[in-house]
């Protein structure tokens, strides 16, 4: 079947469509149908079936007889760790650690929040939530110790799994005393909390409190699979909010076992039993998806990888992953790359390694400038695709299916929508715009299985934040463009598109346009205030090491090529060379706060930063520009 016949069957015919890919999961007891809509805007999916994700994930590929295949490899170039753990032995450590968590009163509905850097502990504590139908709650290893109260009071976890430890290349990051401060400052206090203690920082124990991993283990009774409804809550993700107050996204049981069984062949195009590998980290949703849960739902061999693109030791460490653990696809974000095209960009490193593995790389987290596209597509010699989704949605709203139909690339799109993802470009007043029109991007409703029903104890946030805005969609808060074609083209967050002098203009586009000179290896536009035209766009530029032009002439290189393909319009003047960029721990650029200090603003630092000091370079920058004048 062409992609195009079976989207438009997943529209039109969600229940049958639906249905027929829940047959690849094993239930307790199936569903009467797929859809659940009878409180509409709310949907639900497979709500009365009754289901396991530990299950689907573990056992029974055991009782299929594939319990000698290798379920995890954990690779750490920080602590010079290989280590494999096959699905015999994952469920083993899964049902003991389960075991250990009902013996002291967890069970089906109770939250239990995960801190844990990226080893395969952290999985197994997932893993063994969901086996006794537990609600579990990931927060990024190292997160400040006020954020995870925050996360703690709004979660009321019974329990709390944590390590002594993460590492960062040259230090490590004890957990502990971020966990004791962040339990003193919550409101709710969990009932006990489970420390595994790692070689490199042995935690001291509250008494009466913590127990340790391997301690509490001994002699309990391993636990089976609890089924749950259909609708029970698999997790609960917190995202950032724009009040300062994160956002729960609920990820329901069955729709997210069938939608990631369904992405695993027809969008990364791998086959049980091949290695998958997605370099992120369990904190975030791409985690969860694609480290985690879809790679073991459909028997692949998933990699735990605890290192960084590059200084782990070198910028080659993703090509010795992937030559070594023979990687067939490989799931990154743009950053990472551009972070090692910026040490590498000649490539030399790739050509130390065999790479005859690897046949399709997938990008996502933020949007792929078409250069870092081009130059993974040169060095790497495999189609490079970028695909486009959210954490609220928990897999792909618009990629290209490999597994099913390889589509055309075009540099810049994320390709069409998948299967029940009807994506619509809106006006101001919620009216669809003509092909090639800039506009908000927004979700016909229902949306698929697997995306969020709800935030947890918060419906009318969620309404109010996704609903409302556009009756009868979902509004992504992205904009951008769909061509004649159906191709979506993501420019920016609805935040980051600017008024120029009345014009409404892409900072996306304008990036596009920066990132193509071949001294840039990384950008960000933002919209800084101006009395005359209300906005005006101000770049910055990471340049390449051993960039041939000198900073000031990049600057003036880089007004001209704007001028020049995007036009007079954009009134792009200003720009200024930077030695990096203030981003999430997940690579995502902070254009906001940006936005804040230059206009002098207030601003919240954000909880996910991976280094605030960069924020006072940024300030420094803008400073010899005459803004940030507070």
């Amino acid at each position: 079947m062409r992609y195009a016949d079976l989207h438009q069957r997943s529209i039109t015919d969600p229940n049958g469509f639906w249905m027929e890919q829940a047959q690849a999961i094993d239930w307790a007891r199936p569903p009467s149908k797929a859809l659940f809509d009878e409180a509409a805007p709310l949907y639900e999916w497979f709500s009365d079936g009754m289901v396991n994700t530990c299950w689907n994930a573990v056992d029974r590929h055991v009782e299929a007889g594939r319990g000698d295949q290798t379920a995890i490899i954990y690779d750490s170039p920080i602590t010079d760790t290989k280590r494999k753990i096959t699905y015999a032995e994952l469920q083993d450590r899964v049902a003991r650690l389960a075991g250990a968590l009902r013996a002291k009163g967890v069970e089906k509905g109770d939250r239990v929040i995960i801190y844990m850097p990226m080893i395969p502990e952290a999985l197994d504590a997932m893993l063994a939530c969901a086996r006794l139908g537990a609600v579990h709650s990931v927060v990024f290893g190292g997160f400040a110790a006020h954020e995870l109260a925050v996360r703690i009071d709004d979660a009321t976890p019974k329990a709390i799994i944590a390590a002594s430890c993460g590492l960062e290349p040259g230090r490590v990051v004890k957990y502990k005393p971020l966990l004791d401060n962040a339990i003193e400052q919550a409101q709710h206090k969990p009932d006990f909390c489970v420390i595994f203690q790692r070689e490199q920082e042995t935690a001291a124990l509250t008494s009466g409190r913590d127990l340790d991993w391997n301690a509490c283990q001994e002699g309990v009774t391993p636990a089976d699979c609890v089924p749950v409804e259909g609708n029970h809550p698999a997790y609960i993700l917190y995202t950032s909010g724009t009040t300062g107050q994160p956002k729960g996204v609920i990820r329901a049981t069955a729709g997210h076992l069938v939608a990631l069984q369904w992405t695993m062949k027809n969008i990364y195009d791998v086959e049980p039993g091949e290695v998958f590998w997605a370099a992120s980290d369990v904190g975030w949703v791409v985690g969860h998806s694609y480290i985690c849960y879809a790679p073991l739902i459909t028997g692949n061999t998933t990699i735990v990888f605890e290192g960084k693109p590059v200084g782990t030791p070198d910028a080659g460490t993703f090509w010795r992953v992937i030559s070594e653990h023979k990687v067939k696809s490989f799931f990154t974000a743009p950053t990472a790359f551009r972070a090692v095209k910026r040490e590498d960009p000649k490539g030399a490193f790739v050509t130390k390694y065999d790479l005859s593995c690897l046949k399709t790389v997938y990008l996502a987290g933020e949007r792929a400038d078409s250069d870092t596209i081009i130059w993974a597509q040169d060095q790497l010699k495999v189609p490079v695709i970028d695909h486009w989704w959210q954490t609220e949605t928990g897999w792909a709203i618009a990629a290209n299916p490999m597994g099913v139909e390889a589509l055309p690339v075009k540099l810049g799109s994320p390709a069409v929508g998948m299967p029940g993802y009807n994506i619509q470009v809106l006006d101001e007043g919620g009216q669809p715009v003509s092909p090639g029109t800039l506009g908000a991007i927004a979700l016909k409703l229902p949306l698929p299985p697997g995306t969020l029903p709800n935030l947890w104890n918060a419906e009318a946030r969620f309404r109010k934040s996704y609903l409302e805005q556009f009756p009868g969609y979902y509004a992504t808060g992205d904009a951008g463009y769909m061509d004649e074609d159906g191709y979506i083209y993501i420019m920016a967050r609805t935040d980051d598109v600017i008024n120029v002098a009345g014009h409404r203009l892409s900072t996306g586009a304008m990036e596009e346009v920066l990132a193509g000179h071949p001294d840039v290896a990384e950008c960000a536009v933002i919209g800084v205030s101006d009395a005359l035209k209300g906005q005006m766009p101000l770049g910055f530029l990471c340049l390449n090491k051993g960039a041939d032009r000198a900073p000031e002439d990049v600057v003036k290189d880089c007004v001209k090529r704007v001028r020049d393909q995007i036009g007079p319009v954009a009134a792009f003047k200003l720009a200024v060379v930077v030695e990096r960029l203030p981003k999430t721990r997940s690579g995502k650029i902070l254009r906001g706060t940006m936005v804040s200090i230059a206009d002098g603003q207030p601003f919240k630092m954000p909880a996910t930063i991976d280094d605030p000091v960069i924020l006072d370079e940024i300030r420094d920058a803008l400073r010899g520009l005459g803004y940030a004048q507070s």
